[in-house]
């Protein structure tokens, strides 16, 4: 299974604030949609509850400690990361995106292969943060630069890692 963190973060590596994202980025909304579009995504509770129902056309995977957390039919709850992948490893996913927070994230970044992430040209106060991307370990593979313009507040840019094999 390959495992891909997707984000969007600040130069601080802020990625929110009382859970909620700190810009409107419609390119990098279109992007995540394209991108996660009829996969599997991974994220913590809080994350899950920010969206205000699953996504259309993706297998939410939500890790809580509340044992009796519901979500609809066809999505699945866990109580660890860990358990989550066995389930995946088991019914034969292919490609597992993992969507946040902060917490899954630094749960998960050394389990990934990849890193598909959008940087965002500010630093906003945060209280939500993507953990530091160690260029020992992640190389840069792909980078498509967009300036700030009429729909977009800040410039950013679309940026691909991969993990460098040991």
């Amino acid at each position: 299974m390959k495992i891909s963190l997707i984000a969007a973060k600040a130069r601080n590596n802020v990625i929110g604030k009382e859970n909620d994202m700190v810009w409107r980025l419609p390119a990098d909304s279109r992007r995540f949609k394209n991108i996660t579009n009829g996969n599997y995504i991974l994220m913590g509770r809080k994350t899950f509850e920010s969206l205000g129902k699953p996504l259309p056309n993706r297998t939410h995977l939500v890790i809580t400690r509340n044992q009796n957390f519901e979500v609809p039919e066809g999505h699945y709850v866990f109580e660890t990361v860990e358990k989550a992948f066995i389930f995946c490893n088991k019914i034969g996913v292919e490609k597992l995106f993992i969507i946040g927070g902060g917490e899954i994230y630094s749960q998960t970044i050394d389990l990934a292969d990849e890193l598909i992430i959008t940087e965002v040209e500010a630093e906003p106060d945060g209280d939500t943060f993507f953990p530091e991307i160690d260029e020992s370990v992640w190389k840069e593979t792909y980078r498509e630069y967009h300036p700030a313009d009429e729909n977009h507040l800040y410039g950013y840019s679309f940026v691909n890692y991969e993990k460098i094999k040991s």
